[in-house]
């Protein structure tokens, strides 16, 4: 199993700048991966992904320095050990409100006795189908976990989440979080923004990752100024989308 490049970065500090993946399809997942950016968040939760092809995008973004960071539609064992056993080493995993959700976590990401992963690396892609002799021994050491806080409950317990043994980095959800402080649809509101600008301070002080999205670049820059230090500053649907209609409406004017 190779090196979480992506993890140590974290862990040393280097801000990471990311690109969402939502189209939810391996030739677009190649195309953004040839762009240059550190990580790509592989989207299952808004996104209509499933296992099947999740395993394409990530196939179509290992030749690429770029990251594959997967985000799975629910936290479960059973979705977890899956995207594990085929390659997905680091996990984004939502709506996370509670230190005992975070340790749970935790535990599905490690094999026994730290956790409770199921053991058929014989037969998946992330040992290379059994050829990598050393994966079992590798494998709890390669995982990167980052969880989402974006409730006002997970704000409450920002600092016991982040502070489990084997969490990684904390990512703020603006929306659910705007959603949850009682201004759906408003995430820029003074007080939903003044709630992540401390969270990237608490966050940071529990010696863990900050991560966040933003498809507005002016707005990004902020929250890197803030402690973000893994950052997602677009989508590959908002981009398509944008640029789609830009170009309509010039011909049309």
């Amino acid at each position: 199993m190779s090196e979480n490049l992506f993890k140590a970065a974290l862990a040393g500090g280097k801000p990471q700048i990311g690109l969402w993946l939502a189209l939810a399809d391996p030739y677009s997942a190649e195309l953004c991966a040839g762009a240059g950016f550190d990580w790509l968040a592989v989207d299952g939760e808004h996104a209509p992904n499933d296992l099947r092809s999740t395993l394409s995008c990530l196939q179509a973004i290992a030749p690429y320095p770029s990251h594959a960071v997967v985000r799975p539609p629910v936290g479960n064992d059973v979705v977890i050990k899956q995207l594990l056993d085929i390659g997905a080493q680091t996990l984004l995993i939502p709506m996370v409100d509670t230190p005992e959700q975070a340790r749970a976590l935790v535990a599905a990401t490690r094999y026994p006795p730290l956790g409770v992963r199921g053991v058929g690396a014989a037969l998946a892609r992330a040992s290379r189908f059994g050829r990598d002799a050393g994966y079992l021994g590798e494998a709890n050491d390669g995982v990167c976990l980052l969880l989402q806080v974006e409730s006002v409950a997970g704000l409450e317990a920002l600092e016991a989440i982040a502070s489990v043994a084997g969490v990684d980095g904390v990512f703020i959800g603006p929306a659910d979080l705007a959603a949850s402080m009682g201004h759906l649809g408003l995430p820029g509101h003074p007080e939903v923004q003044d709630a992540i600008r401390d969270a990237a301070r608490r966050i940071r002080a529990t010696g863990r990752a900050a991560g966040i999205l933003s498809t507005d670049e002016a707005q990004a820059r902020t929250y890197l100024s803030w402690g973000y230090n893994f950052v997602a500053v677009g989508t590959d649907v908002t981009l398509l989308s944008r640029s789609t209609a830009a170009l309509a409406a010039a011909f049309r004017s």
